[in-house]
């Protein structure tokens, strides 16, 4: 009789409990895209503001730098620290308080005076940004059943897709009409809204406080992240290895992660658990994620010094024309969601993968002669096979793997994206570089008085290679076409990465889930 007493009182309450958190999905769902958004934006808003900073602080080019460069070394560092704080204190309690922690951070951004208060404060809004991302994902995952994981994760995506893709055209509006300031200080609605929500909606996650703290696995990590995201921000202006600094902390980077490694799989409880890698799809997954990012901050890297340089365009038109980018991508995300359960997540990623290569190689055939359309449709089409692509990818990754690793699985998740998007704006910032120097270099060797080409055109008045005006705009126009080839040529080099991810939707085990 007890049993039964007890179970008839069970039920009920059970019911009610799920009733009452499909009641607030819909408010949990805007408070975790809130924070999302949030960090994403600041990815790249503060790309725009970067030279009206420079004039405030009395900067130079590479001091100011330390801005953005502040900030990404230390959400890189603090990312893999979200398993184990999410353990020992409670996922809502580490959500709340980053929260908290990044929009006055943010609002001490706006108010810095100097470049050193920049800098410090900027540290402080990585440390405190590192884990919005991934606790947003894993809280999404937990709260939606399995058969909506990949509606959850369309939701989400958007705010980690969009918002760095309309961060400089935001950050563009604000700087022109207002203040390179109200970049920070747009934060804090946001951060208010986000902290109400988790407080009101989240619910507390059971606390481990038998893991311990794994402080050398922690410092080999830290010293490994740190050491190539300088290697890589540093690397250009440096001239990459022909610089002892670099040349260094390519060693520590290397070194440090062997370490790490050792010590994880030989330690008793180390900072990372090795059962992670023990899934297929996981692993699969952060060799995918990496990619994208590879894909998905390059591109926003080279387009908008590509419009404003050789295509003449206002920094304000730049952002609007790279806005459809997003508009596409949100439209890819919404056809995702609905496809579950019809399409195998494989099929979408392909699809996704086929599109980006569309639009990387329509991009080859850029030149300075192209429409406000061509960058327009382009742009589409590359958020379109994006879009295809992360949603899908995002579900499949965390599928197969045991809820328990999923604060720890988010946050390598997100780390390692990250990792391929420093990676992958450098290299191609490098390579860029290089290429325009190959290209001039080439190019000049057609200006020579046996040229037809150039004989005509002094015939014609066009060039005048008697004066030194004449060579120099001669020189400048050489200049602009070996840019513009070099552009090209790492579009080409990013469509060849994108295939090179093919392979890998092979290796993904397909997931059975009901629409």
């Amino acid at each position: 009789m007890t049993t039964k007493t007890a179970n008839e009182h069970t039920i009920p309450a059970v019911t009610q409990t799920q009733a009452q958190t499909n009641k607030h999905l819909g408010l949990i769902t805007v408070s975790v895209m809130l924070t999302t958004i949030m960090q994403a934006l600041d990815t790249t808003i503060a790309n725009v503001a970067l030279p009206h900073m420079q004039g405030s602080m009395g900067a130079t080019q590479d001091q100011i730098s330390w801005v953005l460069t502040s900030y990404i070394v230390a959400a890189a560092i603090f990312m893999p620290l979200t398993g184990f704080l999410t353990a020992r204190l409670g996922r809502k309690r580490v959500f709340m308080w980053a929260v908290v922690g990044f929009t006055v951070a943010s609002m001490l951004c706006g108010a810095a005076q100097n470049l050193e208060q920049i800098v410090l404060f900027r540290l402080l809004q990585g440390i405190f940004g590192a884990s919005l991302v991934p606790l947003s994902q894993a809280v999404l995952l937990d709260s939606y059943p399995v058969e909506r994981h990949a509606s959850a994760m369309a939701m989400w995506g958007v705010g980690v897709m969009v918002g760095p893709i309309l961060g400089p055209s935001l950050g563009g509006l604000l700087t022109e009409y207002y203040n390179w300031r109200w970049v920070f200080y747009i934060n804090l609605p946001f951060g208010l809204l986000a902290w109400f929500g988790l407080a009101a909606f989240v619910k507390e996650t059971p606390l481990d406080n038998s893991r311990k703290f794994d402080l050398f696995g922690f410092a080999m990590l830290s010293l490994a992240i740190g050491a190539l995201q300088m290697m890589l921000d540093r690397g250009q202006s440096l001239d990459w290895f022909s610089s002892r600094e670099v040349v260094i902390e390519a060693l520590l980077a290397a070194m440090a992660f062997y370490l790490f490694i050792v010590h994880m799989f030989t330690y008793k409880q180390p900072f990372i658990e090795p059962s992670l890698f023990k899934d297929r799809n996981f692993n699969v997954g952060l060799v995918f994620i990496f990619i994208i990012g590879v894909i998905l901050l390059a591109t926003m890297a080279l387009l908008p010094p590509f419009m404003q340089n050789l295509l003449g365009y206002p920094v304000i038109d730049v952002g609007y024309l790279l806005a459809p980018r997003g508009v596409g991508t949100m439209v890819a995300m919404v056809t995702v969601g609905k496809l579950v359960g019809k399409v195998d997540v494989r099929y979408q990623i392909f699809i996704g993968l086929m599109l980006t290569t569309l639009s990387l190689w329509e991009m080859t055939a850029f030149n300075t002669n192209i429409t406000s359309w061509d960058i327009v449709r382009t742009g589409i089409i590359q958020g379109l096979g994006l879009g295809f692509i992360f949603v899908p990818l995002s579900t499949i990754t965390f599928a197969t793997l045991a809820v328990k690793y999923r604060n720890e699985g988010t946050a390598l998740f997100s780390l390692m994206r990250n990792i391929g998007s420093s990676i992958g704006i450098s290299v191609m910032i490098s390579y860029l570089a290089q290429r325009t120097q190959i290209n001039h270099a080439a190019f000049a060797d057609y200006i020579n008085p046996f040229s037809f080409a150039l004989k005509h055109a002094v015939q014609l008045g066009a060039v005048n290679i008697n004066t030194p005006q004449g060579l120099a705009l001669l020189n400048a126009e050489v200049s602009r076409q070996a840019a513009t080839l070099a552009y090209l040529q790492d579009f080409r080099l990013m469509m060849w990465v994108t295939l090179s991810a093919v392979p890998l939707v092979f290796l993904l085990k397909g997931t059975k889930q009901k629409a």
